[in-house]
């Protein structure tokens, strides 16, 4: 059993997504270790990029801060090694495809293994293309992560099929801002996906209404956005108050 595996084990999953770098390294590499401490389940490192497609506000500014501090990902694989030597649940990299390729595919999936990273997510990587990372991920032992959204299409059930490590379900425009249309969607979805394959569920968003619906439909949560929003408002002071909030998110969804 890997540590993914692992991570699924007794009940539902947290994982937190950071922006590398915001707004130092160092305020990083401190938020995520209280973010362990606060019973993080997974933990998520977001590659910034200058021209997300991707993410909300908060993400956005998230990524300019990164690059103001001098993030890069030479300094990301550092940060991944030194987090690992202290940390043992799953660790997440998440980048867009353009920051993998101009690194060069095999020296970023080599990396993340040899840094111990578990798996990536290629933010806008089509289903279609995904053998543009498959098997250089396979070679290394790296989990390659499916994003889904949240609409019955027989598209998305052989991306369920075809899964690995878990499946980050991304809910619609609509869905994120009414919780009567979400459910909706994830019902359907779900009843899909479930027949389609076995591997963990987990839904973007830790607001309240997404914490309910981790209690039945889902297998975990993702925050994202709202780690975003506690390092913008209390910077190099925003691991502590990371920490207090994945501890009260954690502690209703178990």
């Amino acid at each position: 059993m890997n540590r993914i595996e692992k991570a699924f084990e007794n009940g539902n999953a947290l994982i937190t997504f950071f922006t590398c770098g915001d707004p130092d390294m160092q305020t990083t590499y401190s938020a995520v270790l209280c973010a362990v401490a606060g019973g993080a389940d997974i933990i998520g490192l977001n590659v910034p990029f200058s021209d997300p497609t991707a993410g909300s506000a908060e993400s956005f500014k998230a990524n300019e801060r990164a690059f103001k501090s001098g993030t890069t990902t030479d300094k990301i694989f550092e940060l991944i090694g030194r987090l690992r030597g202290d940390i043992a649940v799953p660790i997440v990299v998440m980048a867009y495809c353009n920051s993998i390729f101009s690194y060069g595919s095999e020296k970023f999936i080599s990396a993340c293994r040899q840094k111990g990273a578990d798996a990536i997510i290629a933010t806008d990587l089509p289903y279609e293309e995904k053998d543009e990372f498959l098997p250089v991920c396979e070679k290394y032992g790296v989990t390659l992560i499916s994003l889904i959204a949240c609409a019955k299409t027989e598209r998305m059930e052989k991306i369920a099929r075809e899964a690995q490590g878990f499946l980050y379900f991304v809910p619609s425009a609509d869905g994120a801002k009414d919780p009567a249309i979400l459910r909706g969607e994830c019902e359907k979805v779900m009843r899909a996906v479930r027949k389609s394959t076995d591997v963990p569920c987990v839904l973007f968003g830790a607001d309240r209404y997404c914490r309910k619906l981790a209690d039945g439909l889902f297998d975990g949560i993702i925050a994202d956005f709202e780690i975003s929003a506690i390092v913008e408002k209390y910077g190099a002071d925003s691991p502590e108050r990371v920490g207090e909030f994945v501890k009260a998110v954690k502690g209703e969804i178990k």
